[in-house]
């Protein structure tokens, strides 16, 4: 258990290895986190946003190969850890400037005479945060910061990937910000702990970001117990590219294969699927193919690579099996298919259909499953065709014909005119269907995630009843 970081460094000893957090330890921590809390809950909202502010300010310098370990740690290659870099800065402005947002109480209307209400929101008190290994600084500090700055203390479980990347620093940022202590716990560890945490009694509310499997679990355990639960969960991403005379079909191309290979597919919000009209389908599929083939594929801390290493073996496996099962199937390997250590090449299928593997499950690896449609009923019918609802994007050279079909699309998130990998801490994040339960990150869905209503009446004089 980390409950704070060292000053000096963030990096465990040299041939030490992350321990399994004990369902003792964290009830320990949520204890401590709980009997902190009040006082920081009780801070001004500028003295909390300060902390968040301090820490924006390290990041902004950052710690020396900072970068380089996020390819040793996660497999990314360099441009991707600068883009989770900027983006976690971009998460704690956001968080800074939300401090303040939840604490001017709003006067009510009250039907009684003599009666005054109002209603506030103020903290959950212990809020759970569980994060996954692609994007793990970022993805933390999502949570975890608009918790702090809206007065809550936070139980951050990073993924067993990523246990410094998504904690240990976490814990030294805001350490060296001036956190205070017990606010912040770092239980390194697997599912077990992420149960713990769930199950811990001062817990409140248990935030997750992960597969659609292991959120169920998360659900099951904390909706069980009555606990606020927020999920952003796991996506297979329609990318559509309509029938337009004005449509740029390399252009179209480029946002599809940014959108299937950075970080070699390992995002929830990545295209899983491009639905192409059939008057451009061909042309869409070369230059796809043309701009997986150009993609430099190898080590991660080459600055000239960018499709890196898949997370692990397991990961790889099921990339490999949903590529040969498609092409078994009947679709047509286009480009790519071949593996060297953990790195999959950029792969493009052709031909793919509902019910083959490519098309109705979630990748999380750098392929491309092209499906082509005859028309726009057509092509939302496919985009909605499966069960998660994360994201999805319409590409097209009339804004109109666009926004009519990205109207009837079943996504938490809908980009016109662009591909799907898409996110900006003012903006709610979220999806629907298997992709989440209506909880979203970002803007002003961040206030309502993390605090609560309470209203609070006044009689003048003391009211009197008959009993």
């Amino acid at each position: 258990m980390i409950t704070s970081a060292p000053s000096g460094s963030f990096l465990p000893g040299a041939g030490s290895e992350t321990p399994e957090t004990t369902e003792a330890e964290v009830r320990a921590a949520a204890a401590e986190a709980a009997a902190a809390q009040p006082g920081w809950a009780a801070r001004t909202p500028g003295e909390r946003a300060a902390v968040l502010r301090r820490a924006l300010e390290l990041l902004a310098v950052p710690p020396q190969d900072l970068i380089g370990l996020f390819a040793r740690e996660s497999g990314a290659v360099r441009p991707k850890a600068e883009m989770e870099l900027g983006a976690a800065m971009g998460e704690l402005a956001f968080a800074a400037g939300l401090a303040g947002q939840a604490a001017a109480p709003a006067a009510l209307d009250s039907t009684v005479e003599g009666r005054t209400a109002r209603a506030e929101r103020v903290p959950l008190g212990v809020v759970g945060v569980i994060t996954p290994w692609n994007m793990p600084l970022m993805l933390a500090l999502r949570s975890v910061a608009p918790a702090l700055a809206l007065g809550n203390a936070v139980l951050l479980k990073p993924d067993p990937h990523t246990p410094v990347l998504g904690g240990r620093f976490v814990a030294w940022l805001f350490r060296r910000a001036g956190l205070p202590d017990g606010l912040l716990h770092v239980l390194p560890g697997g599912a077990a702990t992420g149960t713990a945490v769930a199950r811990a009694p001062q817990v409140a509310m248990v935030s997750f970001t992960g597969s659609t499997e292991a959120g169920r679990s998360v659900a099951r355990t904390a909706g069980g117990l009555l606990k606020k639960v927020s999920l952003e969960l796991g996506g297979n991403n329609a990318f559509v590219v309509l029938a337009d005379a004005d449509v740029d079909v390399d252009a179209a191309a480029s946002a599809g294969a940014f959108g299937s290979f950075v970080h070699s597919g390992q995002l929830c919000i990545a295209v899983g699927r491009h639905l192409v009209h059939r008057s451009v389908a061909e042309r869409y599929t070369a230059a796809l193919a043309r701009k997986a083939e150009a993609l430099t594929a190898g080590d991660p801390a080459d600055p000239a690579t960018r499709i890196g290493p898949l997370i692990d073996e397991r990961q790889l496996a099921k990339v490999r099996a949903i590529v040969a099962d498609t092409v078994a199937a009947g679709a047509r390997l286009v480009c790519g298919g071949t593996t060297e250590g953990r790195v999959h090449r950029p792969t493009v299928l052709d031909g793919v259909r509902p019910g083959m593997r490519a098309f109705d499950e979630e990748i999380f690896g750098p392929v491309a499953p092209v499906t082509v449609f005859e028309d726009d009923d057509e092509a939302v019918a496919l985009a909605n065709a499966t069960g998660h609802g994360l994201a999805a994007a319409v590409y097209g050279g009339d804004p109109e014909a666009a926004r009519a079909v990205a109207a009837r699309l079943r996504a938490g998130m809908v980009h016109v005119g662009d591909q799907t990998v898409v996110s900006e801490p003012q903006l709610p994040f979220g999806g629907v269907g298997s992709s989440g339960n209506g909880g979203r990150f970002g803007g002003p869905a961040a206030v309502e995630a993390f605090t609560q209503w309470r209203l609070t009446t006044e009689s003048t004089p003391p009211r009197r009843y008959p009993f």
